[in-house]
């Protein structure tokens, strides 16, 4: 019998077990042939004698059997390409399914339904998509009551072994904290047989961080025991090990978030102030406001705001936006929000350079106002060097304090927006300089106020972006993923609305000035 080979990444969804497709009675399918279960990541229909070519494995392929001459090949076919499971059609082309059929899918362990005729195969595929949709939602709630069980749980003041004991509760398995040498800090949940504890020990050597070239994360089955093993940072080697008796959608996303808030709380050595950012990265998970962390973050700023997406378009895990964030050099990461669980937001101290002080060799120098040196004006705060990362398109935000931040991460999301439509990795936002950072900021934000006041919210950040993109009617599109004739239509009644040409360079100067000081 072949061997199948593993199935090709799935949608963003998970598997939906056959047996839930069976228990729709409005389809009135019946499994007539082979296994009871299966996981079903497509749907496909083909009527080729061998579609093995076209299918990428996990599908639920659906056909009449229009040009089906050798049963026995057509299946062995099937199950070499990684197919699912069959459902065969009947009517017109045979009254029943054929028995050569149901013989070789039991012989090559191929579940086989029976589709009657009344049953369009557009309405499995319709079935299919909605049991995996209802399947997404709830593996989303279920990360999201998570998330938030391990976020209080750190907040603790025993955080370690609470996370632990909320990520067993949480996964329904057992959880350990080992060192590089095997020996167990702390753990929570029943204890796994002694062979797969034995199993689970061995796999945490590997991804110990004690030798160049260790991978991050580890994986591994032991009878019917799923074992899992992730490194954490911080330079003792200390590893996170999980058994658990099944593996569910999500059970690696909320993994990955019990790996970042350990790496923060278990870091050795660690001193207040990183304590304390630690327990505000907690309260961020929380969904605390800038206000609420602000004692938590320490001083009032400057900060800045970083929003950023897979540049392949893949949604990113809390271990994928954690390593982002570690590369940035900080701690503060958020992986996702359930409106847009495809950026990730990072939180960086930005930095303000003075000018060093000047002085001839051996003279001490000059001292603001002594002797009648004028005073040198502090420099703006920078923003930190955020170098491009690949893989990834980021969107930066100038420096801003902490009272600011919601403006801040607006900005950023308008640069991410920016970067993505005009294809480049990184795009930051700048502070106002030149000369309209001359005008008092509060005159320039009434001025700003006033031109602007007949447009709404979305017109005005319309115009903002086609303005920051020169014009571009696509670019702005895909910006704001909207269809280029709305673009069209909105910046038309902008045009009338303010009552000038877009086209004169001088109007849209001082448009541009308004936008960026409102």
């Amino acid at each position: 019998m072949p061997t199948p080979p593993a199935p090709s990444p799935g949608p963003p969804a998970p598997p939906i077990p056959l047996a839930e497709l069976l228990a729709s009675k409005e389809l009135g399918l019946r499994r007539i042939a082979g296994p009871a279960e299966a996981d079903l990541l497509w749907v496909h229909t083909s009527e080729m004698a061998d579609p093995y070519p076209y299918l990428l494995g996990g599908e639920l392929l659906l056909s009449a059997g229009v040009l089906l001459t050798d049963p026995d090949r057509y299946v062995a076919r099937l199950v070499e390409a990684g197919a699912a499971a069959l459902g065969f059609g009947v009517r017109p082309v045979y009254e029943a399914v054929p028995e050569a059929l149901i013989e070789a899918c039991d012989r090559y362990g191929l579940p086989l339904l029976e589709v009657p005729p009344e049953t369009p195969f557009t309405t499995i595929a319709r079935a299919v998509w909605r049991l995996m949709a209802q399947a997404r939602h709830r593996e989303l709630r279920r990360v999201t009551r998570a998330q938030q069980a391990l976020a209080t749980a750190a907040a603790r003041p025993d955080p370690v072994p609470a996370v632990l004991h909320q990520l067993a509760t949480q996964l329904s398995g057992r959880a350990v904290l080992l060192t590089a040498r095997g020996e167990e800090v702390h753990a929570a949940g029943r204890r796994p047989h002694p062979e797969a504890a034995a199993a689970l020990a061995r796999l945490a050597r590997v991804v110990a961080r004690e030798r160049p070239g260790s991978p991050a994360s580890a994986t591994d089955t032991h009878g019917d025991t799923h074992l899992a093993a992730y490194a954490l940072g911080g330079g003792e080697g200390l590893v996170l090990s999980l058994a658990t008796r099944g593996r569910e959608p999500g059970d690696h996303t909320v993994a990955g978030i019990a790996v970042v808030l350990l790496s923060l709380l278990a870091a050795p050595h660690q001193g207040a102030d990183a304590a304390d950012r630690s327990a505000a990265l907690v309260r961020l998970l929380l969904g605390a406001t800038p206000a609420e962390v602000a004692p938590l973050l320490g001083p009032d700023g400057p900060w800045t705001v970083v929003h950023a997406r897979r540049s392949d378009g893949t949604t990113p895990d809390a271990l994928t936006a954690g390593a982002l964030g570690a590369s940035l050099g900080s701690a503060l990461v958020d992986a996702g929000r359930e409106d847009d669980d495809e950026t990730v937001r990072v939180l960086l101290p930005a930095t303000a350079r003075e000018a060093p002080p000047q002085g001839s060799d051996g003279e001490k120098p000059r001292q603001p106002g002594e002797h009648g040196e004028p005073e040198k004006p502090r420099q703006p705060p920078q923003p930190p060097t955020v170098p491009p990362h690949p893989g990834w398109t980021l969107g930066v935000s100038a420096p801003t304090p902490l009272s600011a931040l919601a403006a801040a991460d607006t900005r950023a999301a308008r640069a991410l927006a920016h970067a993505e439509a005009t294809r480049t990795p990184l795009k930051v936002d700048a502070p106002v300089t030149g000369l309209a950072a001359l005008i008092p900021p509060d005159q320039a934000a009434a001025h700003a106020r006033t031109l602007l006041a007949p447009l709404t919210p979305p017109l005005a950040d319309t115009l903002r972006c086609w303005l920051s993109l020169h014009g571009s009617w696509d670019r702005t599109a895909v910006a704001l993923s909207v269809h280029r004739n709305t673009v069209r239509q909105r910046i038309g009644r902008c045009s009338e609305l303010l009552d000038v040409d877009l086209n004169d360079m001088d109007v849209r100067t001082e448009l541009w000035f308004a936008l960026r000081r409102k």
